[in-house]
Protein backbone atom coordinates (compact mmCIF):
# COMPACT_ATOMS: atom_id res chain seq x y z
CA UNK A 1 0.00 0.00 0.00
CA UNK A 2 1.36 3.69 -0.90
CA UNK A 3 2.64 5.82 1.73
CA UNK A 4 0.70 9.27 2.21
CA UNK A 5 2.38 12.34 2.16
CA UNK A 6 1.29 12.64 6.23
CA UNK A 7 3.65 9.44 6.51
CA UNK A 8 6.93 11.21 5.19
CA UNK A 9 6.67 13.75 7.67
CA UNK A 10 9.30 12.47 10.02
CA UNK A 11 11.87 12.40 6.62
CA UNK A 12 10.76 15.77 5.94
CA UNK A 13 11.74 17.19 9.66
CA UNK A 14 15.10 15.56 9.21
CA UNK A 15 15.53 18.42 6.82
CA UNK A 16 16.71 22.14 8.22
CA UNK A 17 14.50 24.27 6.48
CA UNK A 18 11.05 22.01 6.53
CA UNK A 19 12.01 21.52 10.44
CA UNK A 20 12.65 25.60 10.53
CA UNK A 21 9.13 25.93 9.98
CA UNK A 22 5.84 27.08 11.60
CA UNK A 23 3.97 24.15 12.26
CA UNK A 24 1.08 25.48 10.84
CA UNK A 25 2.89 25.48 7.75
CA UNK A 26 4.86 22.53 7.82
CA UNK A 27 0.44 21.27 8.46
CA UNK A 28 -0.67 22.94 5.22
CA UNK A 29 2.51 21.58 2.75
CA UNK A 30 1.85 17.86 4.10
CA UNK A 31 -1.80 17.79 3.65
CA UNK A 32 -1.95 19.98 0.46
CA UNK A 33 0.97 17.06 -1.00
CA UNK A 34 0.34 14.49 -3.70
CA UNK A 35 3.02 11.49 -3.79
CA UNK A 36 4.17 11.05 -7.03
CA UNK A 37 6.69 8.58 -8.65
CA UNK A 38 9.19 8.64 -11.37
CA UNK A 39 10.96 5.90 -13.48
CA UNK A 40 14.67 5.94 -13.88
CA UNK A 41 15.58 8.83 -16.20
CA UNK A 42 11.87 9.37 -15.90
CA UNK A 43 11.52 13.71 -16.63
CA UNK A 44 9.83 15.54 -13.09
CA UNK A 45 9.40 18.57 -14.93
CA UNK A 46 11.28 20.35 -18.08
CA UNK A 47 13.21 24.17 -18.88
CA UNK A 48 10.31 26.01 -20.37
CA UNK A 49 7.17 23.66 -18.89
CA UNK A 50 4.61 26.24 -16.89
CA UNK A 51 5.09 26.56 -13.23
CA UNK A 52 3.41 23.71 -11.17
CA UNK A 53 4.54 23.88 -7.40
CA UNK A 54 6.91 22.90 -5.21
CA UNK A 55 8.62 19.64 -4.55
CA UNK A 56 10.44 17.77 -2.28
CA UNK A 57 12.53 14.19 -3.05
CA UNK A 58 11.39 11.57 -0.64
CA UNK A 59 13.65 8.68 -2.01
CA UNK A 60 16.24 8.46 -5.23
CA UNK A 61 17.77 11.34 -6.44
CA UNK A 62 17.12 14.61 -9.02
CA UNK A 63 19.41 15.47 -11.21
CA UNK A 64 18.97 19.31 -12.08
CA UNK A 65 20.47 19.94 -15.49
CA UNK A 66 21.03 22.29 -18.61
CA UNK A 67 20.81 20.53 -21.73
CA UNK A 68 22.47 21.55 -24.92
CA UNK A 69 20.91 21.09 -28.25
CA UNK A 70 22.93 17.91 -28.73
CA UNK A 71 22.01 16.48 -25.48
CA UNK A 72 24.84 16.79 -23.10
CA UNK A 73 23.91 17.39 -19.69
CA UNK A 74 25.34 20.70 -17.46
CA UNK A 75 24.71 19.19 -14.07
CA UNK A 76 23.64 21.56 -11.49
CA UNK A 77 22.60 20.02 -8.80
CA UNK A 78 21.42 16.46 -7.25
CA UNK A 79 18.42 16.37 -5.30
CA UNK A 80 18.30 13.91 -2.86
CA UNK A 81 15.59 13.51 0.31
CA UNK A 82 14.73 15.32 1.83
CA UNK A 83 15.55 18.39 -0.03
CA UNK A 84 12.85 20.31 -1.42
CA UNK A 85 13.32 22.16 -4.54
CA UNK A 86 11.32 24.25 -7.50
CA UNK A 87 11.22 26.92 -5.69
CA UNK A 88 11.80 29.78 -7.92
CA UNK A 89 8.65 29.33 -10.14
CA UNK A 90 6.96 29.74 -7.46
CA UNK A 91 8.00 33.23 -6.56
CA UNK A 92 7.94 34.73 -10.09
CA UNK A 93 5.20 32.09 -12.38
CA UNK A 94 7.64 32.13 -14.75
CA UNK A 95 8.65 28.77 -16.46
CA UNK A 96 10.77 26.43 -15.09
CA UNK A 97 14.55 26.78 -15.64
CA UNK A 98 16.67 23.81 -16.23
CA UNK A 99 15.09 20.04 -16.66
CA UNK A 100 14.79 17.77 -13.70
CA UNK A 101 15.41 14.07 -14.41
CA UNK A 102 15.50 11.36 -11.98
CA UNK A 103 18.75 9.35 -11.43
CA UNK A 104 17.17 6.06 -10.26
CA UNK A 105 13.59 5.20 -9.55
CA UNK A 106 12.21 8.39 -7.35
CA UNK A 107 9.55 8.87 -5.06
CA UNK A 108 8.75 12.97 -4.71
CA UNK A 109 5.96 14.92 -2.97
CA UNK A 110 4.46 17.65 -4.73
CA UNK A 111 2.58 20.61 -3.32
CA UNK A 112 0.47 22.34 -6.42
CA UNK A 113 0.12 25.30 -7.58
CA UNK A 114 -3.53 26.01 -6.25
CA UNK A 115 -2.55 24.79 -2.54
CA UNK A 116 0.33 26.96 -2.25
CA UNK A 117 -1.53 29.95 -3.37
CA UNK A 118 -4.60 28.83 -0.70
CA UNK A 119 -2.08 28.73 1.89
CA UNK A 120 -0.28 31.92 1.21
CA UNK A 121 -3.36 33.62 1.10
CA UNK A 122 -4.63 32.71 4.29
CA UNK A 123 -1.18 33.30 5.92
CA UNK A 124 1.05 35.69 3.95
CA UNK A 125 3.68 35.90 6.28
CA UNK A 126 4.55 32.04 5.07
CA UNK A 127 6.10 33.60 1.81
CA UNK A 128 8.97 34.32 3.86
CA UNK A 129 9.58 31.24 5.27
CA UNK A 130 9.58 29.78 1.59
CA UNK A 131 11.98 33.31 0.81
CA UNK A 132 14.82 31.29 3.33
CA UNK A 133 14.98 28.14 0.77
CA UNK A 134 15.75 30.16 -1.88
CA UNK A 135 18.10 32.62 -0.39
CA UNK A 136 19.95 29.56 1.29
CA UNK A 137 20.29 27.90 -2.42
CA UNK A 138 21.35 31.44 -3.85
CA UNK A 139 24.54 31.57 -0.98
CA UNK A 140 25.13 28.12 -2.30
CA UNK A 141 25.26 28.75 -6.02
CA UNK A 142 27.58 31.67 -4.91
CA UNK A 143 29.94 29.54 -3.21
CA UNK A 144 29.73 26.98 -6.15
CA UNK A 145 30.77 29.86 -8.73
CA UNK A 146 33.34 31.35 -6.72
CA UNK A 147 34.98 27.85 -6.49
CA UNK A 148 34.45 27.33 -10.28
CA UNK A 149 36.57 30.33 -10.70
CA UNK A 150 39.06 30.21 -8.24
CA UNK A 151 39.75 26.66 -7.53
CA UNK A 152 41.89 24.10 -8.92
CA UNK A 153 40.16 20.80 -9.36
CA UNK A 154 40.80 18.53 -6.87
CA UNK A 155 39.73 20.99 -3.83
CA UNK A 156 36.50 22.08 -5.85
CA UNK A 157 35.85 17.80 -6.12
CA UNK A 158 36.27 17.59 -2.54
CA UNK A 159 33.98 20.80 -1.90
CA UNK A 160 31.28 19.29 -4.18
CA UNK A 161 31.61 15.79 -2.55
CA UNK A 162 31.74 18.14 1.03
CA UNK A 163 28.46 19.68 -0.17
CA UNK A 164 26.84 16.65 -0.87
CA UNK A 165 28.04 14.85 2.11
CA UNK A 166 25.92 17.39 3.77
CA UNK A 167 22.72 17.95 1.95
CA UNK A 168 24.11 21.34 0.23
CA UNK A 169 23.26 22.02 3.73
CA UNK A 170 19.89 20.69 4.56
CA UNK A 171 20.45 17.76 6.49
CA UNK A 172 20.35 18.18 10.34
CA UNK A 173 21.58 14.71 11.51
CA UNK A 174 23.48 13.70 9.45
CA UNK A 175 27.66 13.85 8.49
CA UNK A 176 29.35 10.86 7.06
CA UNK A 177 27.88 9.00 4.58
CA UNK A 178 27.28 7.33 1.07
CA UNK A 179 27.45 9.99 -2.09
CA UNK A 180 25.42 8.33 -4.92
CA UNK A 181 26.76 10.10 -7.52
CA UNK A 182 28.71 8.33 -10.74
CA UNK A 183 32.17 10.02 -11.36
CA UNK A 184 30.65 11.20 -14.94
CA UNK A 185 28.14 13.17 -13.22
CA UNK A 186 30.17 14.37 -10.44
CA UNK A 187 32.88 15.58 -13.51
CA UNK A 188 30.20 17.26 -14.82
CA UNK A 189 28.97 19.04 -11.48
CA UNK A 190 32.56 20.31 -11.09
CA UNK A 191 33.12 21.20 -14.64
CA UNK A 192 35.94 18.98 -15.59
CA UNK A 193 36.71 15.96 -17.80
CA UNK A 194 35.72 12.21 -15.88
CA UNK A 195 39.22 11.58 -16.62
CA UNK A 196 40.88 14.65 -14.74
CA UNK A 197 38.25 13.56 -12.07
CA UNK A 198 38.64 9.93 -11.83
CA UNK A 199 42.82 11.11 -10.76
CA UNK A 200 41.31 13.92 -8.14
CA UNK A 201 39.24 11.26 -6.45
CA UNK A 202 41.92 8.35 -6.58
CA UNK A 203 44.43 11.67 -5.10
CA UNK A 204 41.55 11.84 -2.14
CA UNK A 205 41.39 7.57 -1.82
CA UNK A 206 45.15 7.67 -1.28
CA UNK A 207 44.99 9.75 1.68
CA UNK A 208 41.85 8.08 3.31
CA UNK A 209 39.09 10.30 2.92
CA UNK A 210 37.02 8.80 0.57
CA UNK A 211 36.41 5.09 -1.42
CA UNK A 212 35.44 4.81 -4.32
CA UNK A 213 32.87 2.43 -5.88
CA UNK A 214 31.31 1.82 -8.63
CA UNK A 215 28.21 4.64 -9.45
CA UNK A 216 28.63 6.02 -5.61
CA UNK A 217 31.52 7.49 -3.31
CA UNK A 218 32.03 6.78 0.52
CA UNK A 219 33.28 9.78 2.61
CA UNK A 220 35.33 7.99 4.94
CA UNK A 221 36.77 11.44 6.93
CA UNK A 222 34.32 14.27 6.46
CA UNK A 223 36.62 16.83 8.28
CA UNK A 224 39.85 15.50 6.29
CA UNK A 225 37.56 16.24 2.66
CA UNK A 226 36.57 19.51 4.33
CA UNK A 227 40.09 20.73 4.75
CA UNK A 228 41.38 19.24 1.40
CA UNK A 229 38.16 21.06 0.12
CA UNK A 230 39.97 24.52 1.24
CA UNK A 231 43.23 23.99 -0.06
CA UNK A 232 44.83 26.58 -2.78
Amino acid sequence: MAKTAREYRELLLAGRWFQGLPAGFQDRLVDGAVIRAVPAEGRLFSRGDAPDGLYAALSGSIRVVGLSEGGKEAVLAVVEPPQWFGEIAVFDRLPRTHDTIASVETVVLHVPSAALDAMFSENPAWWRDLGLLVTTKLRLAFVVMEDMSLLPLLPRVARRLVLMAEGYGEWSDRSARVVKVSQEILAAMVSSSRQSTNQALKELESRGLIKIAYGELEIVDLGALRSAAQAQ
